[in-house]
């Protein structure tokens, strides 16, 4: 598939912000609030400087997904990184988790980070583990029934690591 990973501009957010208010409404992959308000969903979403938003667009320029990245944790954690991600249902299956992915494990070794850390894999949300792992991310741990899934109930949550090279 033809596609483009390049930073979110403002005049993207109009785009993210449907898939994004359906992924929170699904319950099922964020630990975000339910309903968010656009102006909510904005805040945690569109990073500010040392982070970045990303998106992923086709050869038309339409947003398949989007993914944010920085620090984990700012002073003696800001050496280890931190990415989220959430591709719009209707691109699903496309590769464009895994584009999105691949793209800031790049952009994070490149920014000097000597790991990424995921601090809430839904364990139930399979697809985003095996994925993860098929590109060399480890689950270091699982926080049981830490997440209160709509389809799922009470399910753990696992925090993910690969360390740079």
């Amino acid at each position: 598939m033809d596609m483009e990973i390049r930073p979110a501009t403002d005049e993207d957010w109009p785009h993210i912000w449907p898939f994004f208010r359906t992924i929170c409404a699904e319950g099922e992959t964020y630990v975000y609030p339910f309903e968010p308000t656009e102006q909510e969903g904005r805040e945690m979403w569109m990073e500010r400087s040392p982070g970045l938003t990303v998106v992923a667009v086709d050869a038309a320029g339409t947003v398949l997904g989007s993914a944010k990245m920085g620090p984990n944790r700012p002073g003696p954690g800001a050496h280890v990184s931190t990415a989220s991600y959430m591709v719009d249902p209707a691109a699903a299956g496309r590769g464009v988790g895994r584009a999105l992915g691949e793209y800031t494990l790049k952009w994070a070794r490149e920014q000097g980070y000597r790991g990424m850390q995921f601090n809430a894999v839904v364990e139930s949300n399979a697809r985003a583990v095996h994925l993860w792992q098929s590109i060399g991310f480890q689950i270091i741990g699982t926080v049981p029934e830490a997440f209160k899934s709509r389809a799922h109930g009470y399910v753990g949550i696992h925090v993910m690591y690969q360390k740079f090279d």
